[in-house]
């Protein structure tokens, strides 16, 4: 038997099975404020089968400043079309044969940009869980694993995306989904990685291992590696092996319950005990604030993926971005593109976008130009990574 056939079994068991009371209380979902009839009524009633997106809608955005901001971050904005970020990934899991209705969780500042969202895609069953305090993603995906076991059951998988991400070929997507699915089911926390068009000092990368045994298009995850630097992006895109992380994750709610008690149980334990003393209203999940301000916050990648010996990764070529700078959308837009009231002469190489501010350049290359309201932005193109440098210096002049 294999190591993947030998664990199907294990990781499938009840998620209660942690050695004190106090782990199997905070497992157990005791006095969480979900209502299972109104999620799984979204999916028909059934448990078995069930597939959850979690959209985590928490970042601010900000270096697409000064379009993003905290009050209206990326995800909210329209930066590839006529709908917003946001809704685009609502869109793709819009199946409900094949996804139960989604939820969301989010600050508690941008609850009525996402119901806006949410009522936008005629979806009634979705669910909010909101935060009164960010405490990265881990947190984030600890309620909402909480709240999935709770309704669906605890082999119900959970596809977790950012709400700010561009997916071009949305159909290769769903087939790297399906690809991960038979790992997910049988314990895998299952990770998705972009097959890199180049080097790319901008993201994290994953190495990945040899095939997964059973399981065709899933591959053992050898290592996580931070953002690198460019003579390492470029040895790494090389070789063939590494990926880009993506941040899109599919697991069943049991499984990563078990890894988040195994490799961060502070985590764990407040970010469960921040739903379960949450309250409700409609739709509604509002945390704990002392529970979740006593949550460390750290990403899920440090907490528990580059830890766990269960992971596995997905490679795919879908046309994703995260949208993660100017650079990324300038790339996405196509070079020396004007977007609103722009007059450019002889410029090379430049991506200029204004909401309003009547834009004039002669004679630049290699410029990001970005208007919005009263707000300017000029850099390089290539540094618009350092936009947070920016943004820190003039808060410091305001102080």
């Amino acid at each position: 038997m294999s190591d993947f056939d030998s664990q199907a079994g294990r990781f499938g068991m009840d998620a209660r099975a942690f050695g004190t009371d106090e782990h199997a209380d905070a497992v157990s979902g005791a006095g969480v404020v979900i209502d299972p009839a109104h999620m799984a009524s979204a999916n028909g009633g059934h448990s078995g089968a069930t597939i959850v997106p979690v959209i985590l809608s928490g970042g601010a955005g900000t270096r697409l400043w000064p379009f993003s901001t905290e009050e209206t971050p990326k995800q909210f904005l329209s930066f590839a079309g006529l709908e917003s970020l946001f809704r685009l990934t609502l869109e793709r899991v819009k199946d409900r044969q094949r996804y139960a209705s989604p939820i969301v969780v989010g600050s508690v500042r941008h609850a009525e940009l996402c119901e806006r969202e949410l009522d936008a895609g005629k979806d009634d069953q979705a669910q909010l869980i909101l935060e009164p305090c960010a405490r990265n993603t881990a947190a984030a995906i600890m309620m909402a694993a909480t709240a999935v076991q709770e309704a669906y059951g605890s082999d119900a998988l959970l596809l977790v995306m950012p709400s700010d991400h561009i997916i071009e070929d949305v159909a290769e997507f769903h087939a790297a989904v399906r690809a991960g699915e038979r790992a997910a089911r049988a314990g895998r926390l299952v990770t998705f990685g972009i097959n890199p068009t180049g080097p790319d000092t901008g993201f994290g990368y994953i190495e990945s291992g040899r095939d997964l045994p059973h399981a065709l298009g899933v591959k053992e995850v050898a290592r996580f590696v931070e953002k690198p630097k460019l003579e390492a992006a470029e040895e790494m895109v090389a070789d063939g092996r590494h990926l880009w992380n993506a941040g899109i994750f599919l697991f069943q709610a049991a499984a990563f319950i078990e890894e988040m008690m195994l490799h961060a149980p502070a985590i764990g334990l407040a970010a469960q005990r921040a739903i379960q003393e949450g309250s409700r209203e409609g739709r509604r999940i509002t945390a704990d604030q002392k529970r979740l301000a006593e949550c460390p916050s750290e990403s899920v990648d440090y907490a528990v993926m580059e830890h766990s010996s269960r992971v596995a990764v997905v490679p795919m070529s879908s046309g994703w971005s995260d949208l993660g700078s100017w650079d990324a959308l300038a790339a996405l837009a196509g070079a020396s593109r004007g977007l609103g009231p722009i007059t450019a002469l002889d410029c090379d190489d430049c991506y200029i976008h204004s909401d309003g501010l009547q834009v004039a350049a002669l004679g630049v290359r290699d410029l990001i130009i970005v208007a919005s309201g009263q707000r300017l932005l000029i850099l390089p193109r290539g540094r618009s990574q350092e936009v947070k440098r920016l943004l820190v210096a003039m808060e410091a002049m305001a102080a």
